[in-house]
């Protein structure tokens, strides 16, 4: 039966490589990138507490009328590690321009830097301390689901985010929480214990569910594991061992534990997880570039354009057709980008234009391809866009990489660019270009609650 194997040696290995990770130092191709996270995940967590799903949670916090020992950025509050951790997580998956790893699906940036910072604030801990937690954490978090089997999961209803980001959150937490080998152990059971989600959230219309899906639950749930063990709770030492199993419970006959272990701390995940250009659903990035393209080479407008036809990834497709949130809607998208030439915060999360003439007009032009074949290419991102011109043409864009995946990874400059671009709105242009370039040395950073005033607002 599955899950009735003794792994109590990869348990082993994992736990040594939690317990070991504060003090372990990274390579600086890994450092810096973990670094871009951090301040990708920031950007999104301070834009986010203007949008609903951030608004929503900043509500919660302020009826409970609880102050405490970590930060809310870009708010003046905080809030006891807990709460604050799933707060930020759900800021953080708000404007959707958090990160995405591929492989297992999940978004890790908007739970395990959420857990970790709320756990390096109560703690004290130094940015070094931070940036390595982070790593961790995506180490783990971004292995688990497919060590399982990401189409297992999901064939049973389960979704894969909700899974391994709170296996990454926790992870993370317990790194800054420095704990040790046999709370380690504890904590993995705990992990097991709260992962779970369902892909019922699909059918979530104001991106609030969302939010806390692949944001704050994983926060939520990740930092009390890490605080749980801290502070001497005890559990299963060995969950992936025995007769009842979290393999056993997730995974079946397919499933492969060992990829859990596999490359640990020589394949680091955070280099296999994307950056995102565009605060858009995921699987809209490639249609968008694509369109833009065509759109500048021919001085394609609504005027002259006929038809366009956007060929995607099968199940890229499903997530994205006929949604009503505006920057998860890929008609609606490729709609704002043939009328205004780009695709700002402001305008993929204006809900009310949505029914405007003038983009349900160029809406109906837009039609939506599946393709099976595309779908055999994930976790590579490509998209073919095709265009009908009124003057008879058929012109046609595909992209086979989309900026910020592994494949054509943002330059220092972008990421900075495209954080001070959601950073700016809230805390101003002077106060952007201190926490950006703070967030770029956050490794000599000897206390992480020093940059507390940066990222405050007001």
């Amino acid at each position: 039966m599955a899950g009735s194997n003794d792994n109590s040696a990869l348990t082993g290995r994992i736990a040594g490589f939690v317990a070991g990770a504060a003090t372990t130092p990274l390579p600086p191709e890994v450092h810096q990138r973990t670094r871009q996270h951090i301040l990708c995940i920031l950007s999104c967590m301070i834009s986010g507490c203007d949008l609903l799903p951030g608004r929503k949670a900043l509500d919660m916090v302020q009826d409970m009328g609880e102050a405490g020992e970590a930060s809310l950025p870009g708010t003046a509050m905080t809030a006891p590690g807990g709460i604050a951790a799933f707060v930020n997580g759900m800021t953080a998956r708000a404007d959707e321009s958090d990160d995405v790893h591929a492989r297992s699906r999940a978004h890790p940036g908007a739970s395990v830097v959420p857990a970790a910072l709320a756990m390096a604030e109560r703690e004290g801990v130094s940015g070094e301390t931070l940036i390595r937690a982070v790593a961790a954490g995506y180490d783990i978090g971004c292995r688990v689901v497919p060590a399982l089997g990401l189409a297992q999961i999901e064939d049973r209803g389960f979704g894969p985010q909700a899974i391994g980001q709170v296996w990454g959150a926790s992870v993370a937490a317990a790194v800054c929480a420095g704990v040790d080998a046999r709370e380690a152990r504890y904590l993995l059971s705990y992990a097991a214990q709260q992962s779970g989600g369902l892909q019922s959230w699909y059918s979530d219309e104001e991106h609030v569910e969302c939010s806390f899906f692949m944001g704050g639950m994983g926060a939520r749930d990740g930092y009390w594991a890490a605080d749980m063990v801290a502070t001497g709770f005890t559990a299963n030492p060995d969950v992936l061992s025995g007769a009842w199993t979290f393999q056993r419970a997730f995974g079946g006959d397919g499933s492969d534990l060992s990829e859990l272990t596999a490359g640990l701390g020589e394949r680091f995940e955070v280099m296999e997880t994307s950056l995102k250009a565009w605060t858009i659903g995921y699987p809209i990035h490639a249609s968008l570039n694509a369109l833009l393209a065509l759109r500048g080479e021919h001085g394609l407008t609504p005027d002259n354009v006929k038809a366009v036809r956007t060929i995607v990834p099968a199940r890229d497709g499903v997530i994205v057709d006929g949604r009503n949130s505006p920057n998860i809607n890929l008609h609606h998208v490729l709609s704002l980008a043939l009328i205004d030439g780009t695709v700002t915060l402001a305008s993929s999360h204006d809900a009310a234009r949505m029914k405007h003439p003038a983009v349900l007009d160029v809406r109906g032009r837009i039609s939506l391809v599946l393709d099976d074949e595309m779908q055999k290419l994930m976790p590579r991102r490509t998209a073919t866009v095709e265009v009908d011109t009124t003057d008879g043409r058929t012109l046609s864009h595909r992209v086979e990489a989309v900026k910020g995946t592994p494949d054509l990874p943002m330059t220092q400059r972008e990421v900075e660019d495209v954080a001070a671009g959601l950073i700016a709105p809230v805390l101003g242009d002077r106060r952007t270009a201190t926490l950006v370039e703070a967030v770029r040395d956050l490794g000599a950073v000897a206390d992480v609650r020093a940059l507390r005033p940066l990222w405050r607002r007001g």
